[in-house]
């Protein structure tokens, strides 16, 4: 009996504790609805709308129409008409859209003759959920005004898989887990350095030293910056020597590519370390921005399968930019200049969570 009321002591004790932490509290909450939010409203693998440009050679009654029916599909938004297929595929190589549609200028004998494929869809390989989109799309039986008497045409479209021949899964997701382990460690543990010098009482030690704030903060972040880049370099060597994914473009720019993510992520951390009072919220805190990095940054699902909202989300985070640069360096070899948006979005990152951090905890020394 005894025992029981022991047990029920600490039992309420805990529970008044929990009480009192309202970070905790929150937790508890917030993380269910938000991993209830993220997967049934804002993970959809049932693609619509995915980024792509057309070429129309022809220029014909037939080949409107069928831009038109490709519209209508909602499984291509047709955004851009470009001159040639060479700048399909620079848009293609820039990232800059999912699926290439390429009308030739004999397109209207091809549907006439009906004895092979009128026209191409050139698709980002890549992901290949984004592949078996396009590859559906290319099965749906089309027909014309002009063709009304035959039978719709099974097998008009013909599909050219970029950058992914093979159509392996390890060439999509090993680049991509580079941001996702960089994520996950650089941001526990600047977020946990700070608040571990508090809980120790080494934090007044440095008060009274002649470092400045600035001057701990890179102090901290430096050693944590060599931890990343040997964590990219394991990465990308295992996935070559393993899973045979090859550095198409620059290994310098992969490089750059890499210190500036680290650097967004090491300043959230920072941040993170200014507002959590222990080290078990600071991990509380590292999880719930690292649960809708990884389900929104187009590392497990495909960017444009998610609502508008959810997209406006994920562009805030870092791991969305990244995922960018990195796909498009390591497989399609693209020149890190033609990406210029996705360093300035982790530049400006960067700049904003480090000013608030250094702010915040020079208030916190005050």
């Amino acid at each position: 009996m005894k025992s029981l009321i022991r047990i029920f002591a600490i039992m309420h004790k805990e529970l008044l504790q929990l009480s009192r932490d309202r970070l905790t509290f929150g937790m508890i909450v917030g993380i269910p609805l938000i991993q209830l939010l993220l997967f049934g409203y804002a993970i959809n693998t049932d693609v619509r709308n995915l980024t792509a440009a057309y070429v129309d050679e022809a220029d014909s009654h037939l080949s409107r129409q069928l831009i038109a029916d490709l519209g209508a599909t909602q499984v291509v938004a047709l955004r851009q008409r470009v001159a040639s297929v060479e700048e399909l595929v620079q848009l293609l190589d820039a990232g800059a859209v999912s699926v290439g549609v390429a009308i030739p200028d004999d397109f209207d004998r091809r549907v006439i003759s009906r004895d092979r494929p009128a026209l191409q869809l050139l698709v980002d390989g890549t992901d290949p959920i984004i592949l078996g989109v396009a590859e559906g799309l290319a099965a749906i039986p089309l027909q014309f005004d002009s063709q009304s008497g035959l039978q719709p045409r099974q097998r008009m479209v013909e599909v050219r898989n970029y950058y992914n021949p093979e159509r392996r899964s390890a060439v999509n997701i090993v680049p991509s887990l580079v941001g996702v382990v960089l994520t996950m460690t650089m941001v526990l543990f600047t977020g946990v350095a700070i608040v571990r010098e508090r809980e120790r009482g080494n934090l007044e030690l440095l008060i009274n030293t002649p470092v400045r704030t600035v001057e701990l903060m890179l102090g901290k972040i430096v050693p944590y910056i060599v931890i990343g880049l040997i964590q990219l370099v394991i990465i990308l060597a295992v996935g070559r020597v393993i899973f045979s994914v090859p550095i198409m473009g620059s290994e310098w720019q992969v490089l750059l590519a890499a210190l500036i993510f680290i650097s967004a992520n090491l300043s959230l951390g920072l941040l993170i370390s200014t507002v959590a009072a222990t080290q078990f919220q600071a991990m509380q805190m590292t999880f719930f921005f690292f649960l809708p990095s990884i389900l929104l940054s187009g590392f497990m699902f495909p960017f444009e399968g998610m609502p508008e909202i959810a997209q406006g989300i994920a562009e805030v985070l870092p791991l969305t930019h990244f995922n960018r640069l990195i796909r498009g360096i390591v497989l399609r070899g693209v020149d890190v200049s033609m990406m210029m948006q996705e360093i300035f979005a982790l530049a400006a990152f960067t700049a904003v969570a480090l000013t608030l951090a250094v702010l915040r905890f020079s208030k916190r020394l005050d």
